[in-house]
């Protein structure tokens, strides 16, 4: 039998598509659901379950109680163990206590859904006592310990009972500092390591810092999509700095891991979330497009940082209306793997799967494969 620790952070997440960037804290996870957010850790793990549904015979797993793990084992009709309870909402303490049991069980591979937060609680309880592999549910994800998507976090624990080799690696477990996050300062420190299987194609490599690029090619990328904009298309402009660079052409305030609309070249409204990108589809059918840039040395360009582009958001924008900007440094670190739409939506993931065309430079673009992992 493969034991598989498992724990769920029912509140991972749930700040990205309502624009507050995290979900660390009581008082922001109450604005996040003030402004309508959902629990979506669940259904992002549901997606890994899924892959493991025919090895049921083969598992067991050991779990918290209630959201944390325990009902959606039991939904989904897996056998398992609940080696740890609690009562109300769950807490970072919870995810530490959970995790302590689950190494005192001696489990093969510590499966977790969370965001960087929820690794270092973790990594906190397990170091590297035992292999982990995180199901990314987060809004900040810069850790190493993370499948891809959900769905690839299920192939690499297909690999394993095949018995298929797959390689175990050190990597970091990082993590940001919220509130500047929230003022456009990233400030991510690395808090230890734990071990991961690997397998290059499924677990992401911790996120590039950094000038990667020199700025003379983002400003040309940048100069060329303000001398493409239309005057009756309302743009989305993504976050990240390739994006922000764009604001600054236009000479508008940036919110750097935000997004933005601006309608002919000026500001309408900053730091949009997904209600507000509804509306404004609903309200101009056809005339909205999305500049978005790739993340250093991960290749999403959906699921990282931008979930106010959700998937209902996404299936009324359209993928013809993404406007994909990137340097060729930039492509030339992912090694040829392809770039990632990672949302909530496997159907959609696949329908946006294919080459896209990615704005290089100043007239220049090339195709680029968007994988359907």
């Amino acid at each position: 039998m493969f034991h598989l620790g498992f724990i769920i952070n029912p509140f991972a997440g749930i700040g990205g598509k309502v624009g507050l960037k995290g979900s660390d804290g009581e008082a922001i996870r109450a604005e996040a659901f003030a402004r309508g957010a959902v629990s979506q850790s669940a259904n992002r793990a549901r997606i890994t379950l899924e892959i493991l549904k025919p090895y049921k015979d083969q598992l067991i797993f050991f779990t918290a109680s209630g959201d944390m793990g325990e009902n959606l084992l039991k939904e989904l009709g897996f056998n398992y163990e609940c080696v740890y309870s609690y009562q109300g909402a769950s807490t970072a303490q919870d995810t530490i206590e959970a995790a302590n049991k689950i190494v005192a069980k001696k489990a093969n591979l510590f499966l977790f859904a969370g965001g960087d937060g929820t690794a270092r609680n973790i990594y906190e309880a397990v170091g590297e006592e035992l292999p982990v592999l995180g199901i990314p549910a987060g809004v900040k994800i810069h850790s190493g310990v993370y499948a891809v998507t959900p769905k690839a976090a299920g192939l690499v624990i297909e690999q394993m009972l095949n018995n298929e080799l797959v390689s175990l690696l050190e990597t970091s477990v990082m993590d940001i500092d919220e509130e500047a996050f929230r003022k456009g300062n990233v400030r991510a420190k690395k808090y230890g390591e734990m071990q991961v299987p690997a397998e290059h194609r499924y677990v992401q490599s911790t996120k590039s810092g950094g000038k990667e690029v020199e700025a003379l090619v983002v400003q040309d990328i940048a100069d060329y999509v303000v001398e493409q904009m239309e005057d009756d298309i309302h743009y989305l402009i993504g976050s990240g700095t390739t994006c922000a660079a764009v604001m600054d052409s236009l000479g508008l305030e940036n919110t750097l891991l935000g997004i933005d609309h601006v309608f002919q070249q000026r500001l309408v409204q900053q730091d949009v979330y997904e209600k507000h990108i509804l509306e404004l589809l609903d309200a101009h059918p056809e005339k909205v497009k999305a500049v978005i840039t790739i993340i250093g040395g991960q290749g999403h360009i959906i699921g990282r940082g931008n979930q106010q582009l959700s998937a209902k958001v996404l299936r009324q924008l359209g993928r013809d209306n993404l406007i994909v900007i990137a340097t060729k440094t930039k492509l030339q670190q992912l090694n040829g793997k392809p770039l990632i739409v990672d949302s909530d939506d496997l159907a959609l993931n696949e329908e946006f799967s294919g080459p896209i065309k990615v704005i290089t430079g100043y007239e220049d673009s090339v195709l680029y494969p968007v994988g359907r992992i």
